[in-house]
Order: C-alpha cells, then structure tokens, then sequence
C-alpha cells in the first residue's frame, strides 16, 4: 500500500532500486541532478536528461507516448552524492502548472509496486518543479516529497545546482548589443555639453566683478542647510543589497536584502542558520566555558500583532510554515547551534513579518558569547545567500538578530542585531513591536 506525502514530508526507502515516475496532462520531461553535500552536482555528468540520459546510479528509461522515468540504483550512487533531485520541465515553455492539473510524483520498486505518491499543488506561475528528492540519512535512504517551483526557466535551475548550460548565456549576450547600441547618442550628448562647461573661462572676469558683491557670495551660505547631503544619508545605511549566486552577502546591521535570487526567481523556502559560541575564561586549573543555553525563536506577526511563536516548546507554528530544528543546549562546535525552515509559500497571507530572536534561558548575558550570527540558507539548493555577525558582546541576555517580512508583495530579509533583555520568547514579545516598524 503506498503513502501519500505532502511537502515537506519524508519516507525511508527500504529497496536497493525506486523507480520515480510522473503523471500530468501537459507534455513535460523529467530530469536529474545528483548533487553533493553543497547543493551542487560535481560536473555536468551530474545532470541526467533526455541528451544524457544516463549517470552516475541513475538511468532515464523511456516511456513511449508519455513522460520519462528516472530509476535509481541506491548502490550506485557514489558516496559523495548526498541527494538525487527529480525535475520537472513543461515542454512548453510559455506555460506554466498552473494551467493544469497538479502533478503527481510516484516513487515505486523495481517490481513496480508503488511505494509514495506525491501530489504537488500550489504551483502557478511556474513551467519547472523539482518534485522530490532521493538523499542520504545517517547511512540510510530516504524520499522527500519537495515541490519546489521554478519561475526563472530552465537555464535558472540547472546553474543554481553548478550545470554549465553553453546556450543559456548566448540570448543574453545577443540582447545586450542593441542596448548600448542605441546608448551611444545620450552619451555623446554630454561631448556637446562640454562648451558650456568652457564658457565660464569666458566670464571669469564677471567673476571677478562681484569683488564688490562678496556680499551675493556669502548668499549661498544661506542655501547649504536647505540641500545639505546630510538627509540623504538615512536612505544610504539601509541600502538594500542582492542576492548573488555563488557569492554570499555579508550585511551590516539594519541593511536589508530582498529574498529574490539571480534572475528574479522568488525564494520560497529558507533556513535561518543561528550561531555562537561561550567565551572561554582561563583560570588556575585551566580553561573552562560557561554553561550558556541560548534559543532560538521565530515570533509571526500580523499588523503589529503576535499570531505564533515557533520555539523550542513549539517546534513548528501551528500554519506549519516556519520549524524549528531542534535545541542546541551549549553551543559549542562549529556551523549552525541552531536551525529554523520557513516555507515562505505556505505563510498565512495575514502574517506579514516573522522575527528571529536568541534568548538566554539562564540568564547569562551576551558578554559571555562570542561569534554570534546569523545566516540565510537557501534550502533547496543548501547554499549560503547572506550572512550577518555581530561585533563584540554587550549586556543583554536576549538579542533581536534579523527579520523576514513583506513589502510590496514580495519578502525581504533585515539583519538587526539588538539586545534586549528576555529569557525566553515570552519576554521578548512585548519588546519587538519598535522593530515592526523600522
């Protein structure tokens, strides 16, 4: 009997071959990215398509009349490749899932006995999906039903996972030509502005007239508060920053970033990696670390109101959009203490901020942390888009470190990083509506 996942959700597989076939009543194909523990393939023989249709432990097997399956064989799939991902790629590229019914995704044993099925709704505007993913836990094999949706186009994809795609730069580099082609005359224009520019060598002696009217020169003095460079300095610190792939972007405190990739293609689920570390303090029998237990929260909120808090007494909001990982008593090693998912699609359309806070549950302040961060993930490719730390430790046993909110339609992310005084999402709440605002 086979088991029907929604997103997000997970199966373990206890086969040595799955077979991943589709069904949809638009023509598509299906294709592979076996990627390793950085979200990308090794090399392009990482990619299984119809022009490659054979890698490494997976196969493309034709299906005459209808869509491609993938079969994987789990013992063939080399040690360093940590997920398999299915794709799906509408053949028209002009359409998109949501002019159709959903897609469903089945997962079946080489006896073709079907063991999950995934029905991936939700999508709309997007002609690209990456349905599930086969990947590596603690040894064993698992089936993560995904549904992740691309908007970008197929180029869009197959890069974010490091396939180099020859004829996807070439449109681009075609359609740049004719913009500076007709950008020659606006720049020539300024040549014919260059004798104004010398006319005043012509009036330097009205210049030297107003000796008599050093008075007028004065005048000015009385124009520099009106345009002073000074109030446009506010817009410049919370300079809004892109996300480039490959590159993450280090904010600086109240600098904001927008959660859009390269290209233009909406992130939709993330992970808010939080970190830190105890000082170590060094005394007659050695060094020893404070015992600091900090936690992570997430706080929703709709028009200023709290709506949800994810933590750790919750582990997932009660929409299901935001999870937290797991607590992290002591901090110690390296990478994320701690790890919250939010699916930005699945965010109630109330709920128009979501503010992430660290709290000491003993009340150790941040005077005893060091190396505190944050950074944002992208989850389906696991690739680090921006990263915030903060400098220095200071008196406070709560820190606001960044927040995710709407604007405009669309989610952006803002690194904080303020104390407060809270040891647990509780008392921070009250404190976190002057945040709302900025």
């Amino acid at each position: 009997m086979s088991v029907s996942l929604a997103k997000g959700q997970n199966g373990p597989l206890d086969v040595p071959e799955v077979i991943v076939s589709v069904q949809l009543a638009a023509a598509a194909d299906l294709s592979a990215l076996l990627v390793a523990g950085n979200g990308k393939v090794r090399s392009d023989a990482d990619f299984v398509f119809f022009n490659q249709p054979t890698g490494p432990g997976v196969q493309l097997v034709p299906n005459p009349g209808g869509i491609a399956s993938l079969k994987v064989s789990l013992a063939g799939v080399p040690a360093d490749i940590e997920q398999v991902r299915a794709v799906i790629t509408l053949d028209d590229t002009s359409s998109n899932f949501g002019r159709t019914a959903a897609p469903t995704a089945r997962v079946s044993d080489s006896a073709g006995n079907v063991l999950y099925e995934y029905v991936i709704d939700g999508l709309s505007s997007e002609s690209i999906v990456i349905a599930l993913e086969v990947y590596r836990r603690q040894g064993a094999w698992k089936i993560r039903a995904v549904g992740q949706g691309y908007a970008g186009g197929f180029a869009a994809l197959v890069t974010d996972h490091g396939v180099s795609v020859d004829d996807a730069p070439a449109p681009a580099a075609q359609a740049a030509p004719p913009q500076p082609a007709y950008s020659p005359p606006p720049q020539q224009q300024p040549v014919y502005n260059q004798p104004p520019q010398q006319q005043p060598v012509y009036n330097q002696p009205p210049q030297q007239q107003p000796v008599y009217n050093q008075p007028p020169q004065q005048q000015p003095s009385y124009n520099a508060p009106p345009a002073p460079p000074v109030y446009n300095q506010p817009p410049a610190a919370p300079a809004e920053v892109s996300l480039v792939k490959g590159r993450p972007v280090s904010l600086t405190k109240g600098q904001k970033v927008t959660l859009r990739k390269e290209g233009g293609v909406a992130l939709t689920l993330i992970q808010m990696g939080l970190g830190w570390d105890p000082i170590k303090k060094s005394g007659m029998f050695g060094s020893r670390t404070a015992n600091v237990d900090l936690d992570a929260s997430a706080l929703l909120y709709a028009d200023g109101n709290l709506v949800d808090v994810c933590y750790y007494g919750q582990l997932t909001s009660k929409d299901g959009s935001v999870r937290h990982m797991g607590d992290n008593l002591t901090g110690e090693g390296d990478g994320d203490d701690e790890v919250m998912t939010v699916d930005l699609q699945r965010v109630p359309a109330h709920v128009n901020a979501v503010i992430f806070t660290v709290t000491s549950y003993r009340g150790h302040t941040f005077e005893q942390v060091q190396n505190a961060f944050c950074r944002l993930v992208d989850s389906t490719t696991n690739s680090e888009l921006a990263r915030y730390t903060m400098q220095g430790g200071m008196p406070f046993t709560g820190m606001v470190m960044a927040k995710v909110y709407r604007q405009n339609g669309e989610w952006k992310l803002q690194a904080i990083g303020e104390g407060i005084q809270a040891k647990h999402a509780g008392e921070a709440a009250p404190q976190l509506g002057r945040f709302l605002m900025a």
